[in-house]
């Protein structure tokens, strides 16, 4: 199948989408959606660095990665350093506007960062990721899902916060395929989908927009990245590319924006993005290319 097909096949499917009653607006099309980053490929950065670079990008904000890997915030240190990086973006008139962690249940650490993500100003949180074992039977392990999330559910209540699941590809992932993290998710209020348009292409090339529908009504982000299937030694495997070169149809933002959705549109960038003055433009490029997708 070209790009080409392959395009034109999701639009297909993105038509019956959205006819949809229960997903259109009263106001289609005129919802301005905060457009951040992902910190991610800049967590070296100190903050008021970080805070410039956001700027530059020209970002109404970021999320903030709280987490031991590629974390700009460190759990054991969030109480110190958590307020330090949100002055800084608070001085640009910026803000964080997702805090990501490695949160998967309640423990004295994740409460911690939860009470300072809360005391910060912050009122969406990204969940850490949950893989299948081979051993017990999946819906057993969906079943301890559920249970590990209502206690994180409960607190987040508590601290009036949202917090969001990543569907990420991956043959172990829980949510590759949004239907299994839905049925752990869909009776908790509080926790929602981080709905990643890119990692939902690689796992449902032909099926995400029915992906899209199930999950819509629990938006809370919208990721963004891009991908093309290469084939080397191994076989097949998705690359990650500059947005806009890859798999992603930019369709699914005209049905997002056709949609009552107003939550944060974020990009992320997992393609050899560089450093410095090369990092820059990839982050200003892919952002030109988004704000065309969203006009």
């Amino acid at each position: 199948m070209t790009r080409r097909q392959f395009l034109a096949t999701g639009a297909a499917g993105l038509a019956g989408l959205s006819s949809a009653p229960e997903l259109l607006s009263a106001e289609a099309g005129g919802v301005r959606n905060k457009i951040i980053g992902f910190t991610k490929p800049f967590d070296s950065l100190s903050p008021e660095a970080t805070a410039d670079l956001v700027a530059d990008v020209g970002w109404d904000g970021v999320e903030l990665g709280i987490r031991k890997y590629r974390g700009h915030v460190q759990p054991e240190k969030v109480d110190d350093d958590l307020p330090r990086m949100a002055e800084a973006f608070k001085r640009r008139g910026q803000e964080i506007t997702i805090a990501t962690t490695e949160i998967t249940e309640l423990s004295p650490l994740n409460e911690r960062v939860l009470r300072a993500v809360a005391k910060s100003g912050i009122g969406l949180v990204r969940l850490g990721f949950f893989h299948y074992t081979k051993d017990p039977p999946l819906e057993k392990q969906l079943a301890e899902v559920g249970a590990r999330l209502k206690d994180v559910a409960a607190l987040c209540r508590e601290l009036g916060l949202k917090a969001g699941f990543q569907n990420h590809s991956g043959v172990d992932m829980v949510g590759a395929g949004i239907w299994d993290a839905w049925s752990a998710i869909k009776a908790l209020p509080e926790i929602g989908f981080c709905f990643d348009i890119g990692h939902a292409t690689v796992e449902g090339g032909l099926s995400w927009p029915t992906e899209a529908r199930l999950a819509r009504p629990k938006f809370v982000a919208v990721y963004l990245k891009d991908f093309l299937w290469k084939k080397g030694a191994k076989g097949w495997d998705a690359k990650w590319v500059p947005l806009g070169e890859g798999m992603v149809d930019p369709e699914f933002f005209k049905w997002l924006r056709s949609t009552n959705y107003t939550g944060p549109i974020c990009q992320h960038h997992e393609y050899d993005y560089g450093s410095g003055e090369v990092l820059r433009k990839h982050l200003k490029d892919d952002f030109a290319t988004l704000k065309r997708w969203l006009a």
